[in-house]
C-alpha cells in the first residue's frame, strides 16, 4: 500500500476487499494499520483507488459487525467513505455499486452511520429528487433511507427527523410517476405491475418506511400531501394518492382507525372516477383497509362499500376495474362478521349471479375470463363467511360450477378451473355435508377425472405446474373435513398427486452479478439473495408454496380420518420426518411437525398398524429433537415444541428412553436460558440512546412471540408430568431453578403466570409428593390471587384449586388460608366483567374444591350461603363441572343449608342449573351435564315444585329447560 503505483494499490484494496479477514486471529495486532490503509487510500489522488477503498472498507465493517470497538475504531472513514458515494452518483463512467455498499451497511450496521446519519439520509433525498440521474440510482438511493428506517427507526425519527416531510414528499411524486398503458387496459389475465416501475418502487417503500417509523411520524405527513394529490386534475397523482393510503395503512393502523370516517368519505367517491386506473387504485385501497382495519371497518362501512363494489363489479367497462372491484369483496367478506355480511347477502348474491352468467356468455363468445376468474373467488369467499346462511343460494350457484368444471378443458382455462375447484369446496364446507352429499360423489369424479385418476381420454393433461393441482389438492382435503371417515374410499386415488406435491424438490441456482442482470431479478416465481458482490442463490418459490400446501393437506387427512389413514401413515411419516429440516420454506417445516402426532394416532388406533407404532417414533424422535435443536425461527421452533407435547400424549408411558428424556430437558434447558437472555437484552435496548415508544411497541411485540414459545415449553412439561407423574422429578430438578426465577416478582406477568402452570402441572399430575416442591409454589400461589394481572390471578386461582384436589392432607392448613384470599378476589368490584371473570370463576371452582375435599379444616356451612350468591358460573367451561359437580353433591345429599327449609331454596337452584344450560356452561358430553338434566327432572316431576320454579325463570331458562 505504500507504492506509488495505483494499479497495485487496488490490487491489494481488491485482496482485502474480497478476503476482509486475511489477518485472522491477528487483526488486533494490525487494527490500527488497517484503519490508515483504508483512510489514506480514501483520500488517495486516484479515483479507482478511492472507489475500491470504499468497497473494501464496507466488507471489513460486514466482517466485524459484532464487534462494537472495532466499528467505533473505524469512525473515522465514514465521511471519507460517504464523499467518495456521493461524487459516485454524478460519475457518468460508475456503476451503482457505492450506493449498494451503502445499503449494505444500512441493513446490517446501521449504528456505524448514527455520526453522519443525516448526512447520509439529505444525500439520498437529494438523489431521489433529481430527475436526471437514472431511476434505478434513485430506486437505490431510496432503498438507503428504507433501510435505515426498518433497521434503525429510533435513529431515524430521532436524528433524520427535519427530512421526514421531504422523504415523503418525494416518494410521493415517485409513486405518481406512471404513464398510460393501454396495455392495461385490455389485458386478461391478471398482472403484477412491473416491480421496477417508479411507481410500485415508491409504493412499497411507503409500505415500509410507515412499518419502520411508525404512524405517529408518518401519516402527519402523508395526511398533509394527499388531499392536493386527490384533487389533483392528473390521474397519475390520483392514482398515487390512493395507493399511498393502501401503502401505510399497516404500518399507520392506530392513528389512522381514528380517521377512517373521513378517510372513507373521501375516498368513496373515486369509484366513480373517469380515469379506470384510479378506480382501480380505489378498489385496492378498499381492500386493503378492510384487511388493515378489520373487523372495524367491515361493522362501519358495509352499507356503502358492498353496494359501490358491486355497482363496479356489474357494470364498468373496463375488466381489470371489474376484477378488482370482485378482489376487494374478497378481502372485505373474509374479514366482515358473518352477520353483517348476511345483511347484504341477498344483494351480493343477486350481483354475483347476474355477472356470473354474464362472464360464462362472453367467456364462450369472446373468450375473456379475467372477470369469470375473479367472480368466482368472489363467491367462494362469501360463502366461507356466512357458512349456513349459503344454504338457500346452493341451488343456484352450483350448477353454473360444475358446468365450468366440466367444460373448461383448454389449456388457457386451467386457472378458472382451478379456482372453481376451490369455489366449490368452499361452498360444500360453509353448507355442511347434509346439504353438499348429494353432489360429492358427483363433484369427487370430476376432480379425479381432472387428474386423470378416473374417467376417459378427454380429460386434460395435468402437468407438474398447472394451478389446478395446487386447488384440487386443497379442496380434496375441504372435502375430506366434509364427508369424515367416508373420505377414505378415494384416500388411494389421491394420494398420489398429494404425496408427489409434497415431495417436490426445491430448484435452486447460482447465479453471478451478470446472470442477475439477465434475469431481471423480477420473476414472481423466484427469490434470490444475495451471497456477496458476486454471487446470488435463486430459489423457486412457487413450487415451496404447493409444497407446503400439500404437506398440510396431508395432516388434516391425518386428522380427519385418524385410523383411516393409517394405510399411509408410515410412507407419510418417512416423507415428513426429513421436512424438519426443510431450510427453504417455514411452513413446510411446521406442517412436518403438526403432522407427526396425527401419523403416530392413526398408525395407533388401526389393529394392522400398531406394531408400527415403535418403530415410527423411534425413527421420529430423534430427528424431532435435533429439529428443536436447529430451528430459528420461534414460530416454527413453537409448532416443533407443541408437536413434541402431543406425540408424548399419544405415546403415553414408555415412550421416551434415558436418552430421550436427558435430551428432552437439554433442550428446555437450553430454551429457558435463551428466554431470559432475550428479555435481558431488551431491556438493554430500552437504554439505548435511540429508544422511543415505538420501539418499546416493538420490544412488546418480541416479548409476545418469546412468551409464546415460554407456553409450548409448559405444554411440553404438561405431557411429560401426565404421563410420567412422579418419576419425572429428577429431570425437572435439572431446570427447577428456570421456573423458580419465572416466579420472581420483578418478572413480567407472562412468566409469572407460566410459572405458576408449570407448579400447577405438577401438583395435578402427582398429587400429594408435590409436597417435596411446597417451598417454590406456596407463597407464589397464596401471593399471585391478588395479582394485578388477570392471567396470573388466574393461574394462581387454578393452582389452589388442584391442589384441593390432589394435594392430599399435606396442604390442608394452606387450602383453610387461600378461602378468605379467594373471598376477596371473587367479592372485588368488577370481578364479573368479561376481563376478569376467567379469574373469578377459577377462584369460585376452588373454594369448591376446598369445601369438597377439606371439609374437616373449613367452617363448610358458614361458607356455602356466600359461595351460592356465586352462582351460576359460565364463562370458564373447563371449571364448570367442578363447579356443578359439587353443587349436584349438595342436592342429591340433601344438604340442609343447600336446600334451605322445606326445600325453599330449590327453585332458585333450578334456575342456577338452568342459567348454565343456557350459557352452555357444560358440555353435553361431560357426565355432569347428565346429572343436571336427571335432577331438574326429579325436581319438575313434582307439580308443586315445577310452579315455584316457574315463577323464577326468566324466557331464556324456560326454554333451556324445554330443550331437555
Amino acid at each position: 500500500m505504500n507504492s506509488t503505483s495505483a494499479f497495485l494499490k487496488e490490487n491489494a484494496l481488491h485482496i482485502f476487499h474480497v478476503v476482509p479477514g486475511i489477518f485472522g486471529n491477528q487483526q488486533s495486532q494490525y487494527l490500527e494499520m488497517i484503519k490508515q490503509m483504508l483512510i489514506h487510500s480514501l483520500n488517495d489522488n486516484e479515483w479507482e483507488v478511492q472507489l475500491v477503498a470504499t468497497k473494501a472498507l464496507s466488507a471489513f465493517l460486514l466482517d466485524n459487525e459484532e464487534d462494537t470497538r472495532t466499528m467505533a475504531a473505524f469512525g473515522d472513514a465514514l465521511p471519507l467513505m460517504l464523499n467518495v458515494v456521493g461524487k459516485s452518483i454524478y460519475n457518468p463512467e460508475e456503476d451503482d455499486t457505492m450506493l449498494k455498499c451503502l445499503i449494505d451497511i444500512a441493513e446490517s450496521i446501521p449504528k456505524y452511520l448514527r455520526p453522519q446519519a443525516l448526512p447520509v439520509m439529505e444525500m439520498c433525498i437529494k438523489i431521489l429528487a433529481d430527475p436526471e440521474i437514472t431511476d434505478p440510482t434513485r430506486h437505490l438511493a431510496l432503498e438507503v433511507v428504507v433501510t435505515l428506517c426498518e433497521t434503525a427507526p429510533g435513529m431515524v425519527r430521532k436524528l433524520g427527523k427535519k427530512i421526514v416531510p421531504s422523504l415523503m414528499l418525494e416518494t410521493l411524486k415517485m409513486a405518481s410517476d406512471l404513464e398510460e398503458d393501454e396495455e392495461w387496459n385490455n389485458a386478461d389475465e391478471a398482472q403484477d405491475d412491473d416491480e421496477e416501475s417508479n411507481s410500485v418502487v415508491a409504493e412499497m417503500a411507503l409500505d415500509r418506511i410507515a412499518c419502520g417509523l411508525g404512524g405517529k411520524t408518518v401519516l402527519p405527513h402523508v395526511m398533509e400531501t394527499i388531499p392536493g394529490m386527490l384533487s389533483s386534475s392528473r390521474w397519475q397523482e390520483r392514482y398515487a394518492a390512493l395507493m399511498a393510503i393502501s401503502s401505510v395503512g399497516e404500518g399507520c393502523h392506530k392513528q389512522m382507525e381514528s380517521l377512517l370516517p373521513e378517510l372513507m368519505g373521501g375516498i368513496l367517491r373515486f369509484l366513480q372516477d373517469p380515469h379506470p386506473r384510479v378506480r382501480h387504485a380505489c378498489c385496492n385501497a378498499i381492500g386493503q383497509m378492510a384487511t388493515d382495519f378489520s373487523p372495524t371497518f367491515e361493522k362501519k362501512f358495509a352499507d356503502k362499500v358492498v353496494p359501490g363494489l358491486l355497482l363496479l363489479l356489474k357494470n364498468d367497462p373496463n375488466p381489470r376495474v371489474q376484477a378488482h372491484a370482485g378482489a376487494a369483496l374478497v378481502n372485505f367478506s373474509e374479514e366482515c362478521p358473518k352477520p353483517i355480511l348476511s345483511i347484504h347477502l341477498m344483494d351480493l348474491m343477486s350481483c354475483l349471479e347476474e355477472v356470473l352468467s354474464a362472464k360464462l356468455q362472453e367467456l364462450v363468445s369472446k373468450g375473456t375470463k379475467l372477470v369469470l376468474e375473479q367472480v368466482v373467488t368472489t363467491i367462494a369467499s362469501v360463502a366461507d363467511t356466512v357458512e349456513d346462511k349459503f344454504v338457500p343460494f346452493y341451488d343456484r350457484f352450483m350448477p353454473y360450477l360444475k358446468y365450468i368444471i366440466q367444460n373448461a378443458m383448454s389449456a388457457e382455462l386451467r386457472l378458472l378451473r382451478g379456482k372453481t375447484i376451490e369455489c366449490i369446496s368452499l361452498i360444500g364446507l360453509a353448507v355442511g355435508a347434509e346439504k353438499f352429499l348429494p353432489d360429492a360423489s358427483e363433484v369427487m369424479n370430476l376432480l379425479l377425472k381432472t387428474q386423470g385418476a378416473v374417467g376417459a381420454g378427454d380429460a386434460p393433461d395435468i402437468t407438474d405446474d398447472d394451478p389446478q393441482m395446487s386447488y384440487m389438492i386443497s379442496a380434496w382435503a375441504r372435502i375430506c373435513k366434509i364427508l369424515g371417515k367416508q373420505f377414505t374410499q378415494y384416500l388411494p386415488l389421491v394420494m398420489g398427486p398429494v404425496i408427489k406435491a409434497a415431495s417436490i424438490k426445491p430448484e435452486i441456482t447460482m447465479l453471478d452479478a451478470d446472470e442477475m442482470e439477465a434475469a431481471g431479478g423480477d420473476d414472481d416465481d423466484w427469490q434470490y439473495i444475495s451471497l456477496g458482490e458476486h454471487q446470488n442463490l435463486g430459489i423457486r418459490t412457487s413450487g415451496l408454496e404447493d409444497k407446503a400446501n400439500a404437506c398440510q393437506m396431508l395432516v388434516c387427512y391425518a386428522r380427519e380420518l385418524k385410523e383411516g389413514f393409517a394405510p399411509y401413515a408410515r410412507e407419510v411419516l418417512n416423507l415428513m420426518v426429513p421436512l424438519l429440516k426443510f431450510l427453504f420454506h417455514e411452513g413446510v417445516r411446521s406442517a412436518a411437525a403438526d403432522s407427526l402426532p396425527a401419523l403416530l394416532e392413526s398408525a395407533k388406533l388401526n389393529p394392522e398398524t400398531q406394531g408400527q407404532v415403535v418403530e415410527m417414533w423411534t425413527y421420529t424422535c430423534p430427528e424431532l429433537l435435533k429439529a428443536i435443536e436447529n430451528e430459528n425461527e420461534g414460530e416454527v421452533l413453537s409448532d416443533l415444541l407443541g408437536s413434541l407435547a402431543k406425540c408424548i400424549e399419544v405415546l403415553g408411558s414408555g415412550c421416551l428412553n434415558e436418552e430421550a428424556m436427558r435430551e428432552i430437558f437439554r433442550l428446555l434447558d437450553k430454551t429457558l436460558k435463551e428466554h431470559f437472555q432475550k428479555a435481558s437484552e431488551r431491556l438493554q435496548q430500552r437504554s439505548d440512546e435511540d429508544y422511543d415508544e415505538v420501539i418499546e411497541e416493538q420490544l412488546r411485540e418480541e416479548n409476545e412471540d418469546d412468551v409464546y414459545i415460554l407456553t409450548k415449553v409448559a405444554d411440553v412439561l404438561h405431557s411429560l408430568f401426565l404421563v410420567y407423574r412422579e418419576s419425572l422429578y429428577s429431570y425437572f430438578d435439572q431446570i427447577l431453578p428456570h421456573f423458580v426465577h419465572l416466579l420472581q416478582s420483578e418478572r413480567p406477568p407472562a412468566d409469572r403466570q407460566w410459572g405458576i402452570c408449570i407448579f400447577d402441572d405438577l401438583i395435578e399430575f402427582t398429587g400429594p409428593s408435590a409436597v417435596k416442591y411446597r417451598e417454590y409454589f406456596i407463597h407464589p400461589l397464596l401471593t399471585y390471587i391478588h395479582d394485578n394481572n388477570v392471567e396470573v390471578r388466574q393461574a394462581a386461582a387454578y393452582g389452589l384449586g388442584v391442589l384441593a384436589h390432589h394435594g392430599g392432607e399435606a396442604f390442608a392448613t394452606t387450602c383453610a388460608q387461600a378461602i378468605p384470599l379467594l373471598t376477596q378476589v371473587i367479592a372485588a368490584a368488577e370481578s364479573r366483567s368479561p376481563e376478569n371473570a376467567p379469574a373469578t370463576e377459577n377462584a369460585i371452582s376452588a373454594v369448591a374444591k376446598i369445601l369438597k375435599y377439606h371439609a374437616s379444616v373449613v367452617d363448610v356451612n358458614t361458607i356455602l350461603p356466600i359461595w351460592l350468591s356465586w352462582l351460576p358460573t359460565y364463562e370458564d367451561v373447563e371449571e364448570s363441572p367442578h363447579i356443578y359437580g359439587y353443587l349436584l353433591d349438595l342436592m342429591e345429599a340433601n344438604h340442609p343449608v343447600v336446600l334451605g327449609l322445606n326445600n325453599a331454596n330449590l327453585p332458585h337452584l333450578i334456575c342456577i342449573l338452568a342459567e348454565a344450560l343456557h350459557r352452555e356452561a357444560v358440555n353435553k358430553e361431560d357426565p355432569t351435564y347428565l346429572r343436571i338434566k336427571n335432577i331438574i327432572h326429579q325436581v319438575l316431576s313434582n307439580s308443586d315444585l315445577a310452579h315455584a320454579c316457574s315463577e323464577v325463570l326468566n324466557q331464556d331458562q324456560k326454554d333451556a329447560l324445554q330443550k331437555l
